[in-house]
């Protein structure tokens, strides 16, 4: 009678989302599996390193929603594919003639990304960074962040005539420190993998071989521990993140829309003369 009680009550509520459906819709961008509640969303592009580009930067927010709306997701593994967690050289969304109607719909998908992220995903969650690339926000906002000895973090916005504000600056603020930040983010200069670990940044350095796996044996050991305590703890790791988001990152993002404007074509290239390596 209890059990039938139970049913009633829990009638006619509407679906979450189903996993098949979801890494089937985003698999041109995530590669996902799960197992025993521990899902590990790999980035790629045609099989090889992640590239962003207009059409990936839109995914990211909306696959938050669905991957932290999905109860059966009780740990989130978040790591790239081959050598570069993304890869500027091949990376084209910044180097294009924007009309107002495109930084609109930019604003929105970078405000997403983040938001989403942060306050969307209500689960542990551990980064494996897989090699140097920019865009590390969300790995550097994850509860955990480790990466191979090659990993670099770097925010070239400045370097190519753009204000920083879609996350990256604001995760290097709140994790190397205001006066550290300005400087990386004025030259675009790298932190390595050994300045990232004196600097707070990630977690641990591991062998490129053994990076997935020891992502995989965190969250194994995270979820030995009972539900509830795995939600709580982070609730209070993520803390920081959910007020720093608050706090700046709509400045921020917003900063950089007037710089877009403010440009116009000059926005989003290099000086002329300067060539970048990344």
């Amino acid at each position: 009678m209890t059990d039938q009680l139970n049913t009633a009550r829990w009638a006619g509520l509407v679906s979450r989302p189903d996993f098949a459906e979801y890494a089937e819709k985003y698999r041109d961008f995530f590669v996902m599996r799960r197992r025993d509640g521990i899902l590990e969303l790999r980035m790629h592009t045609d099989g090889d390193s992640y590239v962003q580009t207009l059409a990936s930067h839109n995914a990211w927010g909306q696959a938050w929603l669905e991957v932290g709306n999905d109860p059966e997701n009780e740990v989130l593994i978040l790591t790239g594919t081959g050598d570069h967690w993304l890869d500027a050289r091949r990376s084209a969304d910044g180097h294009f003639d924007r009309t107002v109607d495109d930084i609109a719909k930019m604003y929105e998908d970078a405000a997403k990304l983040l938001q989403n992220f942060v306050f969307g995903v209500d689960v542990p969650t551990i980064a494996a960074v897989n090699g140097p690339g920019p865009h590390t926000e969300i790995a550097l906002a994850c509860d955990i962040t480790i990466c191979t000895e090659d990993a670099r973090f770097f925010d070239p916005h400045f370097l190519v005539s753009t204000a920083p504000g879609d996350g990256q600056s604001l995760t290097f603020q709140e994790l190397m420190g205001t006066k550290r930040a300005a400087y990386h983010i004025y030259t675009g200069q790298a932190v390595d993998a050994r300045q990232a670990l004196e600097y707070g940044m990630v977690s641990e350095i591991v062998p490129r071989e053994r990076l997935v796996d020891r992502a995989w044996e965190l969250a194994d050991m995270i979820m030995r521990r009972p539900r509830g305590a795995r939600r709580m703890t982070h609730a209070i790791v993520s803390r920081p993140w959910k007020q720093r988001v608050v706090d700046d990152f709509p400045f921020q993002l917003q900063s950089q829309a007037a710089a877009l404007f403010l440009d116009g074509p000059r926005a989003g290239r290099p000086p002329i003369g300067e060539e970048l390596r990344w």
